[in-house]
């Protein structure tokens, strides 16, 4: 599982990296609403899909319990509300596995983020299913609880999958690109850098044949490219950007 998500962060272009590690330090947890000591470890991420951040992993091996932190998150009015947010992975009952319940995050009416813990099995993303291992709570916790359906596992000490967690159930869905479509972004950026300057016919026969994409789909993937600065357009061509 280890050697999976790896594959997968290099094929979505996500840079999870450890930038401080404290063996002892301490934090809040709100569960609990007690101070907590144990293992702390800061990453930086670069996300192409929504941007960087900055976490902090909180390791709490009485409790068997990982707290996963968003310190510091992108600009916009829904990222900005995951910073402070929270995930939690407990052990399950599976030797050496935790579990985290399957919940999405949305934005109401009043543009306040929110979440919404899933209870269909359709109506979890693909991507999701693919990369993880999903299980009824019942079954990673031998015991039933009102409102909670579904959880994936990760190993207790896959800091890397539970990072990457929190960026699909609570950052994608805030993203303007679609969920099952951020996977497709960074195909077609790699697609239109080895042909180093291609027209926009040639970027829609290339990539309808290899990623299965509708013309709607890549012009939406277009789009989210050039207001991030990656692409330009000259003309009826479209070429990356040299950084």
């Amino acid at each position: 599982m280890g050697d999976m998500i790896l594959d997968f962060l290099e094929k979505i272009g996500i840079d999870i990296r450890k930038i401080e590690e404290r063996q002892t330090d301490s934090w809040i947890d709100m569960s609990l609403e007690e101070i907590r000591k144990g293992e702390v470890r800061f990453y930086r991420i670069n996300d192409p899909l929504t941007g960087q951040w900055l976490f902090k992993v909180c390791r709490d091996k009485e409790m068997q319990r990982t707290t996963v932190k968003a310190i510091k998150c992108p600009a916009g009015p829904g990222f900005s509300q995951l910073e402070g947010r929270t995930m939690l992975f407990q052990k399950s009952i599976f030797e050496g596995l935790c579990y985290d319940v399957v919940s999405f995050s949305y934005i109401d009416n009043k543009e306040r983020v929110r979440r919404n813990v899933i209870a269909n099995m359709d109506e979890i993303p693909e991507i999701l299913k693919k990369e993880f291992k999903i299980v009824d709570y019942e079954e990673a916790t031998g015991k039933k609880a009102v409102g909670k359906s579904f959880v994936t596992l990760c190993e207790e000490t896959d800091e890397k999958k539970m990072l990457t967690l929190f960026l699909i159930e609570r950052a994608w869905p805030l993203s303007k690109v679609p969920l099952e479509l951020s996977a497709k972004k960074i195909d077609i950026y790699r697609m239109i850098r080895s042909l180093e300057k291609a027209s926009l016919e040639e970027i829609y026969n290339t990539a309808q044949k290899q990623y299965e994409l509708t013309k709607e789909d890549i012009d939406h993937l277009l789009d989210f490219l050039e207001s991030e600065g990656k692409i330009q357009r000259i003309e009826q061509y479209i070429k990356t950007r040299n950084k």
